[in-house]
């Protein structure tokens, strides 16, 4: 196997899994810690893969994003700690968004139980809090999107231009300083920007891996944002870049 083909061997396995590990892509492959190492830093290079602690993730980009069901099951921990200090941000907010994505689907399940309204183009989300007595629940309509059962395009987008959100709860598949928070469907940052430019405060919800890097779609700058919630593994010292362009940076 040349370089090249051991480099998308390893993309289409972190695309598959969700992650891989050093250990297990040099015992996978027959090659030493160094050449994983190596291959790993010419894919982080080239925009692919992020590394940390020993693992390497996927970057979604405009030709690759994950679905549902592995999001479901990577970064799992830091995911439910983001999500629990989100509602606590929630404070007496009568209207959110939330948007698409698993880490929202779990702000939205711990929500208080006392009146309010929520907007979201998510699908899941909609079917969760539609259940609960004290909540009245809005989903944008449009296309539906199968990888995260997403709505988009111009109907969600003419729908969520007509409210006024108190909090809104943003996701994206990656933030960084220089070009902000980016995703690799135009159709899906048409409707996180609007969701943006309706809210009174915006709060972005992400785990660290998803720093420092970029994808296809610009849906807002870093000082655009009110608040960042994301895990520990994001350095003190880079948190507080962040926070120099404006948001109060929250590590959990």
């Amino acid at each position: 196997m040349t370089p090249t083909e051991r480099q998308r061997h390893i993309l289409q396995m972190a695309r598959d899994r969700g992650s891989v590990a050093v250990t297990d892509l040099s015992k996978l492959l027959d090659v030493s810690l160094e050449t994983v190492r190596r291959d790993l830093a010419i894919l982080d290079t080239r925009g692919l893969l992020r590394r940390s602690y020993g693992q390497a993730f996927p970057v979604e980009t405009a030709a690759y994003e994950s679905d549902l069901e592995t999001r479901e099951v990577t970064h799992l921990e830091e995911k439910r700690r983001i999500a629990t200090e989100a509602v606590r941000h929630v404070e007496d907010a009568e209207t959110l968004f939330i948007d698409e994505g698993f880490t929202p689907q779990l702000i939205a399940r711990s929500l208080p139980q006392r009146r309010m309204r929520v907007v979201t183009a998510s699908l899941p989300i909609a079917s969760m809090l539609a259940r609960r007595d004290l909540f009245s629940v809005y989903l944008l309509g449009g296309r539906v999107r199968g990888t995260t059962l997403g709505t988009v395009d111009h109907w969600a987008i003419d729908m969520l231009s007509n409210f006024v959100v108190d909090v809104a709860f943003i996701g994206s598949n990656a933030i960084s300083q220089e070009r902000g928070l980016t995703t690799p469907d135009p159709a899906v940052a048409e409707v996180k920007k609007t969701a943006v430019r309706v809210s009174r405060r915006r709060v972005f919800t992400g785990v660290s891996a998803k720093f420092a890097v970029s994808s296809f779609c610009h849906v807002a700058d870093v000082k655009d944002l009110d608040l960042i919630i994301t895990d520990r593994r994001l350095s003190p010292s880079t948190a507080q870049r962040y926070a120099s362009l404006g948001p109060t940076v929250v590590r959990v």
